[in-house]
């Protein structure tokens, strides 16, 4: 099998999507109707199945027009009833390469609202959903919030935020606030609207916690070393996100880079050309914005919603010191690793060689060619040693544990997991390819999806368990549930041998807390943790080119 530069990508970005895919639940023929009234006008959803569904609430002004790359703006209130039974569009993003898909609009910032419709006089604590997709796709609707409330008693609320060159654009004079981090600020608005109107809904205000996958856990770190999100928030779960972040000459190079490509090169001229273009101009020219996976838009840090980097803020201390659960899959980066199908093991050795240098020999010595066999034996080895040093963007391994160990240190609620199950649901992967636990693989065994149909019914007990930890830790700021396997909080001394523990989630009752010793040798610690290296800065399909594996 060969992969060109492009046709990687693409791969790689479908496999994103069939595995975050859900089935959204629109009120259905038997929904019966359930009003609640907002700071801005009443709303009328639908109950079904014993939760209370509010879709495609607007939390802040269309940004379009003149608010088009500006900081969100208030929604204006309404008057009479507004029905809230149909998600609200997605913003923009390119559903084929160059085009909007269908339900697409710049008219995007809406929130939905899941929650038990038989609730007590006591507020119930939420749970503040952010989609991943590399900031580049994904939406709200695709994550059915009603199993969570169901199941654990809270209130979940899932949001849209801008994305791409609509969320992410820097340039000199574009806005006198928030440039390049628009979409972040999406985040802080739909977040001040929960702090502010959840109450209605039967949440507390006061017990919100803040959670991600992918780009949605590097969306929760931001929040956390983002001084405007301050006492929004009461707890934090990261799922398969890191701290990354660019420089803001870094984000406004990208974005020189890309008004050129949008035939907006003339810098004195480039802001007014931009804002100009109608939007699906603007996003058929995102293909020279978004790069690839380790190229694409990130938050920009050293502004005033940002000052520093959140991995800067984590190491100095200077971020929100939250009960906060964080975790990985076992095999992260694995898929991302099929542009080097069928690379030969001289073609394996130059990448490692283009991407370590010096030190390349002692990771060879440590990742042999010859571990594996078969088409994918350089796609397992390096995706291995990508797992293992956590070099994109500190996803899985070492470099995770490692942020982990930072939290723990201020913060004694801190719980760190690693998804294991060797064989979740993986559609869209090619058949004779062991994908192992992938990026996005345990989203099916949280929330509703095509891909939860699949799992066996030991899996199906698995998907029961994680459930009802993450439910606890919303609730209780402690994933500990009672009939499941402990939970120590990493830093605790509980692991198996009196040191830090984790968990290890397995399906059919297999998961328990290991010690954090265990971890570290599975991921090579002790190697990596004796090296000096970086993360990856080559995407993975030209990596592969660079060292000769062919690309058609």
């Amino acid at each position: 099998m060969r992969f060109t530069r492009r046709r990687s990508f693409a791969l790689l970005l479908s496999l994103f999507a069939l595995l975050v895919v859900t089935t959204a639940v629109p009120a259905s023929a038997d929904t019966r109707p359930v009003t609640v009234t907002t700071d801005k006008g009443t709303l009328a959803g639908g109950t079904a199945d014993g939760v209370d569904r509010f879709l495609g609430i607007p939390y802040a002004a269309p940004p379009v027009g003149h608010r088009r790359w500006q900081p969100p703006a208030p929604a204006a209130a309404w008057a009479g009833v507004r029905s809230a039974t149909a998600y609200g569009p997605r913003c923009l993003q390119a559903a084929n390469g160059q085009s909007a898909g269908p339900g697409m609009s710049e008219d995007c910032l809406y929130l939905n609202v899941y929650t038990p419709a038989k609730r007590g006089n006591r507020p119930l604590p939420v749970m503040f959903w952010i989609h991943g997709g590399g900031f580049s796709s994904g939406s709200g609707d695709i994550y059915d919030g009603s199993r969570i409330a169901k199941a654990d008693n809270v209130v979940v609320v899932s949001i849209n935020y801008r994305l791409g060159v609509f969320g992410f654009l820097d340039l000199p004079g574009l806005s006198s606030q928030g440039a390049g981090d628009y979409g972040l600020l999406d985040q802080e608005a739909a977040l001040r609207w929960t702090h502010r109107d959840i109450g209605a809904f039967g949440g507390d205000p006061d017990r919100v916690t803040i959670a991600g996958q992918s780009a949605g856990g590097h969306s929760v770190c931001a929040l956390l070393a983002s001084p405007p999100a301050r006492g929004l928030f009461s707890g934090a779960i990261i799922q398969s996100g890191g701290c990354p972040s660019l420089t803001v000459a870094q984000a406004t190079a990208r974005g020189r880079s890309y008004a050129a490509a949008a035939g907006c090169g003339d810098v004195p001229a480039s802001v007014s050309c931009l804002r100009n273009k109608p939007a699906d101009q603007l996003l058929a020219s995102d293909g020279g914005f978004l790069g690839g996976l380790l190229s694409g838009p990130l938050p920009v840090a050293g502004v005033p919603e940002l000052p520093l980097a959140p991995g800067t803020a984590v190491r100095s201390g200077r971020y929100a010191h939250v009960p906060l659960l964080i975790g990985t899959t076992r095999d992260e980066v694995r898929e991302w690793a099929l542009p080097f199908a069928g690379a030969t093991q001289a073609q394996y050795e130059r990448a490692v060689r283009l991407e370590f240098g010096a030190r390349a020999d002692a990771v060879l010595a440590h990742y042999p060619y010859r571990a594996r066999s078969g088409p994918y034996a350089a796609t397992y080895a390096i995706s291995s040693l990508w797992d293992d040093s956590s070099v994109f963007y500190g996803l899985a391994g070492c470099q995770y544990q490692n942020l982990t160990a930072e939290f723990a240190a201020r913060q004694p609620r801190t719980y760190l997991y690693e998804f294991d199950d060797p064989h979740p649901p993986t559609p869209g992967a090619p058949a004779d390819f062991d994908a192992g636990a992938p990026h996005t693989g345990e989203l099916s065994y949280l929330w509703p999806s095509e891909t939860s149909s699949l799992l066996s019914p030991p899996q199906q007990e698995l998907s029961s368990e994680m459930v009802r930890y993450w439910g606890s830790f919303v609730e209780h700021a402690n994933p500990a549930t009672p009939g499941q396997a402990p939970w120590p909080a990493y830093g605790s001394g509980s692991g198996g041998d009196g040191g830090d523990g984790y968990m290890s989630l397995l399906p059919g009752g297999g998961s328990r807390a290991l010690d954090a010793g265990v971890y570290a040798a599975r991921h090579q610690c002790a190697f990596w943790n004796s090296i000096r290296y970086g993360w990856l800065t080559t995407d993975p399909g030209r990596l592969a080119a660079e060292a000769g594996v062919p690309t058609s």
